[in-house]
């Protein structure tokens, strides 16, 4: 599986990224471009807080845990969190820069071992987080045909 703190992944992802055009399409979906690369920033926010976060329990959910971060593809229009749903308009190069300097600040905590626990899904590895990262971001690349 593909980590977001390999240094090739790392910029080859930065490069998709980068490739995405205001006009670039989804090929299933209901998000634009911009609100799409506004939504990758949501986990990326999960990852990248220091603070404890209130758990969201959910036993149904701690059953998939496994699926998001091994080679399996994720199905096409799998189902959004509320609070990650964005159905605003957004400018895709401001919104592209954020996501990229959040790349950039989770790559340079490709060493950190200790995580705070992912509030649906629990504890994650070093390895797991920079393989979940990569595997949220692939699949919404791959939305937008990059």
């Amino acid at each position: 599986m593909k980590s977001l703190f390999d240094p090739t992944t790392y910029q080859e992802t930065k490069t998709r990224i980068q490739a995405l055009q205001p006009d670039s399409t989804a090929r299933w979906g209901k998000m634009n471009v911009g609100q799409m690369v506004t939504h990758c920033q949501f986990p990326f926010k999960v990852a990248l807080s220091d603070k404890p976060r209130k758990a969201k329990w959910n036993p149904i959910m701690r059953l998939f845990k496994k699926s998001l971060y091994n080679d399996k593809p994720w199905r096409k229009n799998l189902p959004t969190a509320p609070e990650a749903k964005i159905t605003d308009s957004r400018d895709l190069d401001l919104e592209r820069e954020k996501l990229l300097s959040m790349v950039d600040a989770f790559y340079n905590k490709r060493e950190q071992q200790e995580w705070q626990p992912h509030p649906m899904f629990g504890h994650f590895t070093n390895e797991q987080w920079g393989q979940l990262e990569y595997k949220h971001l692939d699949y919404h690349l791959g939305q937008f045909g990059v």
